[in-house]
């Protein structure tokens, strides 16, 4: 069989397109892989086989210039890299398919609702699964209806990475952090933390194109270390159970692939109930015998390699599915155990 020719955008260090390139490099079948990035001084540029400087996404000829990358490369299946990617790649999903390039992300309506942790919000308390206590936030009046604490405050739409978020254990420090956001965004989201840092876990569930399910993959995250978080402040309210100090992840995971049926299970049954047609990402904590949700991402992970290092690699999983057309997928028998990351440095 000739070799794939897989397009990874947004390709720099730490991100999901470098993530996803591990992914391609662990899998059993060959690919050719082009990577961009909007810098020449990139990480893409030592991990793929051929790198190009893109314009942003944003860019009026953004559009024109994938499309000739892919003419010229042969393109057959493409890896958004960064939120804003997915974004574009969604909403031009047809001009790729009458071309026959596979994208490797989910369906339009799972993207909408996972991109917004309102909607997210909206979407769990209507499909009956625990979430956390939740308050959109648009004005420094709303203030005033929150009545729970702690809470984590963060952009409704953005804040890949947990970029600016925060913690507020009280009213002073909601109001304080809050007035920032809005002054950063148009709205935020104020939730209620629950459970504590040692009880936190990032699922991994891979769906097929005609929404069969492959299989699930938890991860028991370590947020209380030095790479893996994000906040660690020491904890202050009236609520002990909830640990010595409360914190929220970096977004470079690592930790401990264990298998929980529980969790599996809850996490299996979100992404039939939003019609998930490829990879979700799900973070949750389990607080007295309950998944509690709080985040949904509708796209490969930062875990991915490290799934793929236990045996689930959904990225070459995903590729046998959209481009391949196999259809007869097991369950899993995947390694358990830890995975740690460090620091590589390059010379570009």
């Amino acid at each position: 069989m000739s070799k794939i020719a897989v397009l990874v955008t947004g390709a720099g260090g730490g991100g999901i397109g470098e993530q996803t390139i591990k992914c391609l490099r662990l899998s059993s079948l060959e690919f050719i892989i082009v990577s961009t990035d909007v810098t020449e001084i990139s990480k893409g540029k030592i991990d793929a086989d051929k790198f190009i400087v893109a314009p942003i996404v944003s860019d009026a000829n953004y559009l024109s210039f994938i499309l000739e990358v892919c003419a010229k490369n042969e393109i057959r299946a493409i890896i958004p890299g960064s939120e804003a990617e997915l974004k574009f790649y969604s909403g031009n999903r047809s001009i790729f398919y009458e071309r026959k390039i596979e994208l490797l992300i989910n369906g339009e309506s799972v993207i909408k609702i996972c991109l917004d942790k309102i909607l997210t919000s909206d979407f769990l308390s209507k499909n009956k699964f625990a979430s956390p206590k939740s308050f959109p936030v648009s004005h420094h009046s709303q203030f005033n209806i929150i009545d729970i604490y702690p809470l984590v405050l963060k952009p409704s739409v953005g804040g890949g990475g947990s970029a600016n978020t925060f913690i507020a254990q009280n009213e002073e420090e909601l109001k304080v952090f809050g007035q920032f956001l809005l002054t950063q965004y148009p709205e935020f989201i104020a939730q209620e933390y629950v459970g504590d840092a040692n009880s936190e876990f990032t699922v991994g569930v891979l769906s097929l194109s005609d929404g069969k399910i492959v299989d699930s993959i938890v991860l028991r995250r370590n947020i209380l270390s030095g790479l893996g978080s994000k906040l660690k402040i020491i904890n202050t309210s009236n609520k002990p159970e909830l640990g010595k100090y409360l914190a929220i992840s970096s977004g470079i995971s690592q930790g401990e692939i264990v298998r929980n049926e529980l969790i599996s299970n809850t996490c299996e049954e979100v992404a039939k109930a939003i019609g998930s047609t490829g990879p979700l990402n799900i973070q949750c904590r389990l607080v007295e015998g309950r998944v509690f949700i709080f985040e949904i991402n509708p796209r490969f992970s930062g875990t991915s390699p490290m799934r793929a290092l236990a045996g689930f690699n959904e990225v070459e999983i995903s590729i046998k599915d959209r481009i391949l057309k196999m259809r007869n997928f097991t369950r899993i028998d995947y390694k358990l155990g830890n995975v740690v990351r460090g620091l590589i440095e390059y010379f570009v």
